[in-house]
């Protein structure tokens, strides 16, 4: 069903059922996007709690390294593991020895005790207390020698799972570090004995229990075969921790929920830095994570049941005061709507509805207000847009007859010094049918008059220069009788002479052509034989035929800045960008000006003619 044909009530009240169901849709997303936003942050916050406890741990591990570390590479604890001397070992090398270990365990609180074998089955020791009889008993040596024989010993110390003592029931583990013989003895660069260090388990456990997470969670730290070193669950310690071996291990690295026990726990797991394979193990149960929502459950859901009501009040309040004003509003619109021009809306209430029938009637005023107002500026922008062609136009034609005149008027100077005869009469004859046709009115002329123009000009040419080169019109007969702009011929038959022809010693041809192409449009060629123009000189007169508006003719400038430029723009003006000049050169080969204007019909009397006398 569309949208357009159910009536406007029907859609307000669709309208307030989706607001409904997208508000029940929100809040539920919003009670659950903030019951895990919540469980985030308390598991972020056990995750630093845990992150803490790593770093501390860490930092006992990596004492311990550091200070066995400088143990076994010291001088005089390497020459007790290789010296043959009871002496120099009971009075040199072995108190020395002997005093490092006391001060390595008072420095160090997580250290009970110290022992140094040699490969020879000496040994030295410093114990902190009864417990250190471990090292004493034969399941020890045996425990250790595992370690002893691990090809990996010689990289780096390593740290033991736990041994037991059966005798006593404590647990204990060791961080044990080869010495490995670099004073340049004859033992060099080999394994001459052993360190062996005790950790004190209780320290770590009291590490452990004061980290602060919640009241039912539990902290292990767990060794790599996942023995359970400390944890705040006493009962856990000694014991294989069987609830992380069930779990992925990869999948822990980021935190996972998982059931145990029947509970929903949150398990977190951040890898030691310092011992391989060990880890610190956090399990939070879910519940104690969003205890705090209960109330907010409540409240959020007697929160949304009022505004639900609220909406639905809004609605029936909303359609009956909105809905009859509106459609009187919109019976007057259709009146409106069928152009009656006259009719204006009319204002049934005060409120909104009655405001924006007022504003709709104002706007009504103002519309035809515009659209006279349109009109008459369309009408003015028109008349100036035609003043401003006409000028520009007159502007052009008005740079185009004094040059030719100058031109002209030199010529006869020229004649009248060589000869003194009667061309000059024939010359002043023939230009005054020019001037004569010059000064017309009218802008448009018949073919036939343009074409007696050049004919005349040809005249004067040919008695200048003796008939030195041809001169040739080939116009068709179809065209006389139509309508061409004034004086757009003769200018670029004066270029061709002067520019073109008049360096030639001998032979020049100059063709001047009239026809109609493919499109309808009249387009005339002059051609000639002349000099041509440079490539260079070819580019600056074209550029200039594609600027918007005709330069002025600066100082010097020869008709190619003035004739063809001003010519062109008069056509461009006159009739679009469609028409005007194109021109074509060769170096040596000589020029074709083409002007292309539209077909126009003589549909008026047919203006004066000046025929011109042979």
């Amino acid at each position: 069903m569309k949208t357009s044909k159910v009536k406007l009530k029907h859609q307000i009240w669709l309208i307030f059922f989706f607001s409904i169901v997208i508000f029940t849709v929100m809040e539920i997303y919003f009670f659950h996007s903030f019951s895990n936003l919540t469980q985030k942050r308390a598991a972020t916050y056990g995750n630093q709690m845990i992150e803490q406890t790593r770093r501390k741990i860490d930092s006992v591990f990596n004492d311990i390294r550091v200070s066995t570390g400088i143990a076994v590479n010291s001088k005089l604890i390497q020459e007790f593991s290789v010296v043959d001397d009871d002496y120099k070992r009971a009075f040199d090398s072995g108190p020395y020895a002997l005093d490092l270990m006391e001060y390595m365990r008072s420095f160090n609180s997580y250290v009970n005790g110290i022992v140094i074998n040699d490969i020879k089955g000496r040994r030295l020791h410093s114990l902190d207390s009864a417990s250190g009889d471990i090292f004493f008993i034969n399941p020890y040596e045996t425990f250790i020698q595992k370690y002893k024989d691990d090809p990996l010993l010689r990289k780096q110390g390593m740290f033991t799972t736990i041994l037991k003592d059966d005798r006593t029931g404590t647990e204990q583990f060791f961080y044990i570090a080869p010495i490995v013989e670099n004073i340049g003895g004859i033992y060099f660069s080999q394994i001459t004995g052993y360190c062996t260090v005790m950790v004190n388990m209780d320290k770590l456990q009291g590490l452990v229990e004061n980290t602060e997470l919640t009241q039912g969670s539990t902290l292990y730290i767990l060794n790599s075969r996942d023995e359970v070193i400390a944890s705040t669950n006493s009962n856990a310690r000694g014991t294989l921790f069987r609830d992380v071996l069930s779990m992925d291990k990869d999948i822990l690295l980021n935190g996972v929920k998982a059931t145990i026990d029947g509970e929903d726990i949150l398990v977190q797991v951040k890898g030691l830095e310092q011992a391989d394979g060990w880890r610190v193990v956090s399990m939070i149960p879910v519940r104690e994570l969003t205890a705090d929502m209960t109330p907010m459950r409540k409240v959020s859901i007697i929160v949304g049941i009022g505004i639900i009501l609220t909406m639905l009040l809004t609605g029936s309040f909303f359609m009956n005061n909105l809905m009859r004003p509106l459609m009187g509003l919109v019976m007057d619109m259709k009146k409106v709507g069928r152009r009656d021009m006259g009719f204006r809306i009319k204002v049934r209430f005060t409120n909104e509805v009655g405001l924006l029938a007022c504003d709709i009637n104002r706007m009504m005023d103002e519309m035809e207000e515009m659209a006279r107002d349109m009109f008459n500026t369309q009408a003015r922008l028109y008349e100036s847009e035609l003043g401003q062609k006409q000028a520009e136009f007159s502007a052009l034609q008005s740079q185009i007859n004094p040059h030719f005149l100058y031109n002209t008027l030199n010529c006869i100077s020229s004649i009248g010094l060589e000869y003194g005869s009667r061309e000059i009469a024939q010359i002043t004859f023939c230009m005054s049918k020019i001037f004569r046709y010059s000064i017309k009115k009218d802008d448009l002329v018949q073919v036939k008059e343009e074409i007696d123009c050049i004919q005349a000009y040809m005249k004067i040419i040919l008695i200048r220069y003796e008939n030195k080169f041809s001169m040739e019109l080939d116009v068709e007969d179809r065209l006389m009788d139509m309508q061409t702009p004034k004086m757009i011929l003769q200018p670029i038959v004066e270029n061709s002479v002067y520019h073109g022809l008049e360096r030639m010693d001998q032979g020049g041809r100059l063709l001047v052509t009239g026809s109609m192409d493919a499109h309808g449009d009249v387009c005339f060629c002059i051609t000639d034989t002349g000099r041509g123009m440079e490539p260079e000189e070819l580019a600056a007169l074209q550029a200039k035929l594609g600027m918007e508006y005709p330069e002025q003719a600066s100082e010097g400038q020869t008709a190619h800045g003035i004739g063809l430029t001003n010519i062109h723009h008069r056509l461009r003006l006159m009739f679009g960008e469609g028409y005007g000049i194109a021109i074509e050169s060769r170096s040596g080969h000589g020029t074709t000006v083409t002007v292309k204007i539209p077909k126009l019909l003589n549909d008026r009397n047919t203006l004066d003619d000046y025929p011109l006398e042979e």
